[in-house]
């Protein structure tokens, strides 16, 4: 759950490869163009940025997903009971207009241009995309958040010109929603759902709806009685994004960090499994399987968050923070073993929040917040600290010498601690709990939408008017936002292309 003051403004993105321990060859640097988006409402829903002095939001932690054609959808939250931000790009990521909000019921705006009015939702966003076109020949686009009552899933099946709002929860939440979609009109999400009386239990529950999201009649959870299972429901869990296998769209998996049963007792016990539930059904079974498995228990895998792709061969891949550096593994048979554990991350730089884009057979971009030079703690990291968005790219994934190559995208979003406690956090949250990242299919080309807190007024930034965002308010909330970086130059992950 999420409450969100904030601003507008951005750091250009800087163009630097960074060498790392495991990249054998390093690919080129990319080149990226980065601007900030308009947030509907104050501004006028149809505002294309960069090109326009109201690209300005603020809304944080946003959410990215891509057609088979090329178009971008984007979300970002505006706090529980504010609405959901949205945005499309139509043209490979250069340039992305804002949509309506996609859970209003009824809009406006105040005396000083602050959202108003009921907009269910508005916590924890992500997007999904249709997988087969429509009816009309569009692909349907889903934003799913979280709102105190329910899950609420909107549906726009022409671009983001409109959207239509279908509460779809009746469990007991606990927090955190995620969505996936195949063919034309398949969409499902999953959340956990808090012990009570009908559930003894934690369940990680996935419905799955089969007429675009207006009903969702498949229910099942994904909490297995296998050991992992179990440890999960009953020792403790916390989960990741949801994922179809788009070489075989029976397949769909999600990922959680767990905790073993026997721990429980154990206050310095922490979250140290990384698991995975595969449904070969489209969600109606399901069988949990351990990814990783480390024995010292005072490890710690749930930082926001455990993520998963799935490249265009079935390999599947996990990423995952142990709140230092960044590891990922992959499987080849669905889930059912899994690579060793590779450090991704450089160094002994501080590494967080990770979330992949898997492309063609062993293809895969991953993007995260680094912490150059720093290898403490984030929460407590001195304000001289400063934090940059990196994506890690790799043509060789699915082997054992991946050859990653970096590049900076953005060298500033922010300076000192990072909390990733979620609602619990005590520390800075100006970049909540994650961000993401996806690629064109026709291009190649990566977009990345993530959090930032600096100060800055540009050609392609604004400070956003509504919380008074100045140059003193860098690093605070104030001036928090949601930014875009999209790829112009580099290896891409999609075919042979190379632009």
């Amino acid at each position: 759950m999420r409450r969100l003051l904030a601003a507008l403004a951005v750091a250009i993105a800087v163009l630097v490869t960074v060498g790392g321990a495991s990249a054998a060859k390093p690919a080129p640097a990319a080149g990226f163009t980065d601007f900030t988006v308009s947030a509907t409402p104050p501004n006028p829903a149809g505002t294309v940025c960069p090109g326009s002095i109201l690209c300005s939001n603020g809304a944080a932690e946003p959410a990215i997903a891509v057609s088979p054609k090329g178009r971008f959808f984007a979300s970002s939250e505006n706090g529980l009971g504010g609405g959901t931000m949205a945005w499309t790009s139509g043209d490979n990521g250069r340039h992305y207009s804002s949509t309506p909000s996609p859970n209003d019921v009824s809009t406006g705006s105040d005396s000083v241009g602050q959202e108003s009015g009921f907009e269910p939702g508005g916590g924890d966003t992500d997007d999904a995309v249709a997988t087969a076109p429509n009816a009309a020949g569009n692909y349907n686009a889903y934003v799913v958040s979280l709102s105190l009552a329910n899950i609420d899933v909107s549906t726009s099946t022409d671009n983001g010109t409109s959207w239509t709002l279908n509460p779809a929860t009746s469990l007991p939440i606990d927090d955190r929603p995620w969505v996936a979609a195949t063919g034309a009109s398949k969409v499902c999400i999953s959340y956990l759902t808090a012990p009570g009386v009908l559930l003894p239990q934690v369940g990680l529950h996935v419905e799955c709806s089969n007429d675009a999201g207006h009903s969702f009649t498949q229910i099942a959870n994904a909490y297995d009685t296998s050991a992992v299972g179990l440890a999960a429901s009953q020792g403790g869990s916390r989960t990741g994004n949801l994922q179809f296998d788009p070489s075989n769209p029976s397949y769909l998996y999600t990922v959680f960090a767990y905790e073993n049963i026997e721990d429980g007792p154990n206050p310095n016990a922490f979250l140290h499994n990384v698991g995975i539930a595969v449904s070969p059904d489209g969600g109606v079974t399901w069988h949990d399987y351990p990814v990783h498995v480390n024995p010292d228990i005072s490890a710690k895998y749930d930082n926001q968050f455990v993520n998963i792709a799935v490249d265009n061969a079935g390999t599947v891949y996990v990423a995952y923070s142990d709140n230092h550096g960044i590891f990922y593994q992959y499987s080849t048979d669905h889930g059912q073993t899994f690579s060793a554990p590779s450090q991704v991350s450089q160094g002994t730089d501080t590494a967080v929040m990770p979330w992949l884009a898997a492309g063609d057979a062993g293809k895969v971009d991953l993007v995260y917040y680094q912490a150059a030079g720093y290898s403490g703690n984030p929460e407590s990291a001195p304000i001289s600290v400063a934090w940059k968005v990196v994506m890690a790219q790799s043509l060789a994934a699915a082997t054992s010498a991946p050859g990653f190559g970096y590049t900076t995208v953005n060298p500033v979003v922010h300076h000192g601690g990072v909390c990733e406690g979620g609602a619990l956090c005590t520390g800075n949250r100006d970049l909540y709990d994650d961000f993401g990242i996806e690629a064109s299919p026709t291009t190649g080309l990566a977009s990345i939408v993530y959090s930032d807190d600096q100060y800055q007024n540009d050609a392609n930034h604004k400070p956003y008017p509504v919380y008074n965002c100045t140059q003193a308010d860098t690093d605070t909330s104030t001036c928090q936002h949601t930014n875009v970086a999209t790829q112009t130059s580099g290896n891409v992950i999609y075919s042979t292309k190379k632009k």
